[in-house]
């Protein structure tokens, strides 16, 4: 449950004290979110959940002494079903795979800018899959075998500036650097996400990059 002021409760779990006071005090200056807890481990973060009432959880990945994946296995033991968020410095497929298959809504990097983590625990809130733009292509090919969503055709409704962005969320660029590239605001790309996201009956920008890539594919096999 959200506050009442619409700030967003969130429980931090990680073993670094200067990451995890430092992440707290960035996420609480951007405004939109509240932190509810701060935990140094899976144990602890498990006897403050229920006091916490977080919306979302966002936990580091390897951690004494059992790591997220055995916090994430657990809270879904339990029967919390609000959204994990994985934070971490890896970047290996494996581990995206590993989580996602625990039951994380969410793959997020340390290297993330502060305000690319406010905007993942808020679509994470919304229902999204969220993960850091790095890991975009990673996440696309682990999904490819799965079902397709929208149809090719479907294409055909997007204006040239709504595939170019497309195209951009298919690299694993977040929506500040395709701004950057294509000289618009941040907010433009948020608008011009969501009319793709609504043209093409997607819910989110993991999808849409997954739809690209395979359509990018699908044309490069045709024109062998």
């Amino acid at each position: 449950m959200t506050m009442d002021d619409g700030r967003i409760r969130v429980l931090l779990v990680d073993d670094h004290t200067l990451f995890r006071k430092g992440l707290a005090e960035l996420l609480e200056q951007r405004g939109a979110i509240q932190v509810a807890g701060i935990a140094a481990n899976g144990d602890d973060a498990l006897r403050m959940l229920k006091d916490a009432a977080p919306d979302v959880v966002i936990t580091d990945l390897n951690m004494p002494p059992h790591g997220g994946l055995a916090l994430l296995r657990q809270m879904r033991s339990d029967g919390w079903r609000g959204p994990v968020l994985v934070l971490t410095v890896s970047d290996a497929e494996d581990d995206l795979a590993s989580a996602m298959s625990a039951g994380a809504q969410g793959y997020l990097l340390k290297d993330m800018e502060p305000d690319d983590v406010v905007d993942a625990v808020q679509r994470a809130v919304r229902g999204e899959t969220v993960v850091a733009p790095a890991m975009t292509l990673k996440l696309v090919h682990l999904l490819q075998g799965g079902p397709q969503p929208a149809k090719s055709d479907a294409l055909q409704q997007l204006t040239a500036r709504e595939r170019e962005i497309l195209d951009y969320l298919a690299q694993g660029l977040s929506n500040k650097a395709i701004g950057r590239a294509l000289d618009i605001s941040h907010d433009t790309v948020k608008l011009h996400v969501r009319h793709i996201l609504a043209k093409l009956n997607l819910t989110s920008r993991v999808e849409a990059a997954v739809f690209a890539v395979e359509q990018k594919a699908v044309q490069q096999g045709k024109a062998r």
